[in-house]
C-alpha cells in the first residue's frame, strides 16, 4: 500500500488491485486519496435536469433501451416551448444546469442546434448548458460538412458551456464493435473531447461497464482518460455506471451476460479513484446503483453525488427507476459525517448546508 502511494499506478497494478485486493482495503486507500484531494470533507451535488430533446437515433446501440427510429409512433423532437417548460420547472426548484442530449437524429444540422442553444442561453442566462455527447457533435459535423472544431466553436458562441462524456462506454474498439458497431471509435471520442478542451470547453469522462469488456479493458479505458487529462486538463469529473439490461437488444443477443454487483461497482470505483490521479472529481452513480450504494460510494472514493436528476429517461427505459431530491442528498451526505454543498457545473460551491 505504501509503495502505491509513492508513484502512479500502472495498468498491471490496477488490474491486480481489482482482481485480488481486499474490498475494505480498497475502500481505505480510496478514502485516503479522496481526503488528499478534498481535505475539507465536502461532498457536492448539482440540481439539474436531463433533457432528451429527441429519442430518434440511427446509431442503434445494442445496450440502449431509449432510442427509436424516425417513423415510429413514439418518435419525438421536443419543441422549444416544451423545452422552455422543462427549464422553468428546473429554475423553480433552484436548478442551475441542464444536461442536454438526445438520440443522434439523422437529419438535424448545425443550424437547428445553434438556434436551440441560442434560444436557451438568451431566455435563461442563469442556466448552464452542459450538452451534446461526442457522437452527437461528430455526426453534426459530418451532416453539416464541418469539422468538429467548427461545430464546437459555433455552439460555444451560441452559449454551450461544456459537454458530457456520454458515448464513451468502454474505450475499446473490440467492445464497441460488439455493443455499438455504428458508433464512433475510441480515438474519435477522444479527439472530440481533445478539440473541446482546446477551445476551453470543459467536459466529463464516463464509463459504462458490465457488458463484454475485460478488467484490463476497463483499466485501459481509464488510462486513455488519464493520458488525455495529462495533455489537456479538460476533464472536470469522472462518472462510471453499470449496464442496465432490461429491454435492450444486447440482452436478447447475449442473455448470459451476468448482472453486475455492488461489490464490482465499489471495487472499480475505488481503483478508479487511485488510478485517475489527475481527475479531481468522481461522481457516485446512485441513479444506477440506488441511494444506499450511492452513499457507500462516498466511502470508496467518490466526492460528488452527481445530479438530483429531476428528469431521467435513458436508464429508466432499461428498467431502473431510482430517484433522490436535494433534501435526501443532504441527509445521505451528513449521515456519513461529510459536509453537503450544492455546486454548479464547474464545481463552484453555490450553497453549503
Amino acid at each position: 500500500m505504501s509503495a502505491l502511494k509513492s508513484k502512479r499506478l500502472t495498468i498491471d497494478e490496477a488490474v491486480e488491485l481489482i482482481e485480488k485486493a481486499d474490498l475494505k482495503l480498497l475502500g481505505k486507500m480510496a478514502r485516503e486519496r479522496k481526503k488528499e484531494l478534498h481535505p475539507k470533507g465536502v461532498t457536492t451535488f448539482v440540481v439539474d435536469r436531463n433533457i432528451n430533446y429527441t429519442n430518434i437515433c440511427w446509431v442503434d446501440c445494442k445496450f440502449c433501451a431509449f432510442y427509436t427510429h424516425e417513423k415510429k409512433e413514439d418518435a419525438y423532437i421536443l419543441t422549444f416551448d416544451e423545452i422552455d417548460k422543462k427549464i422553468e420547472e428546473l429554475i423553480a426548484i433552484g436548478g442551475t444546469q441542464i444536461l442536454f442530449q438526445g438520440g443522434v437524429h439523422p437529419k438535424l444540422e448545425i443550424e437547428w442546434y445553434e438556434d436551440l442553444v441560442e434560444h436557451i442561453h438568451r431566455k435563461y442566462p442563469t442556466v448552464t448548458i452542459h450538452g451534446f455527447s461526442a457522437i452527437e457533435i461528430d455526426y453534426i459535423a459530418k451532416r453539416s460538412n464541418l469539422s468538429v472544431k467548427e461545430v464546437l466553436e459555433r455552439l460555444k458562441r451560441k452559449g454551450l458551456s461544456s459537454i458530457p462524456g456520454a458515448g464513451a462506454e468502454i474505450l475499446s474498439d473490440r467492445v464497441r464493435d460488439i455493443i455499438a458497431p455504428k458508433k464512433l471509435d475510441k480515438d474519435r471520442w477522444l479527439e472530440v473531447h481533445r478539440e473541446a478542451h482546446k477551445l476551453e470547453i470543459k467536459s466529463t469522462a464516463t464509463m459504462m461497464y458490465g457488458t463484454v469488456e475485460t478488467v484490463r479493458e476497463i483499466v485501459e479505458h481509464w488510462n486513455l482518460i488519464r493520458e488525455l487529462q495529462d495533455e489537456t486538463g479538460g476533464f472536470r469529473a469522472f462518472i462510471m455506471w453499470s449496464y442496465q439490461s432490461d429491454n435492450t437488444e444486447l440482452k436478447r443477443e447475449l442473455p448470459t451476460i451476468s448482472k453486475t454487483t455492488p461489490n464490482q461497482y465499489l471495487r472499480y470505483l475505488a481503483v478508479a479513484r487511485l488510478f485517475l490521479d489527475n481527475v479531481k472529481n468522481i461522481q457516485s452513480s446512485w441513479v444506477t446503483q440506488g441511494s444506499h450504494i450511492g452513499q457507500l460510494a462516498l466511502q470508496f472514493g467518490a466526492n460528488d453525488l452527481g445530479s438530483t436528476m429531476m428528469e431521467e429517461n435513458v436508464v429508466s427505459s432499461a428498467g431502473v427507476t431510482n430517484s433522490m431530491n436535494q433534501e435526501e442528498m443532504i441527509s445521505l451526505i451528513r449521515d456519513i459525517g461529510e459536509n453537503p454543498a450544492k455546486r454548479d457545473t464547474a464545481y463552484n460551491i453555490l450553497e453549503r448546508f
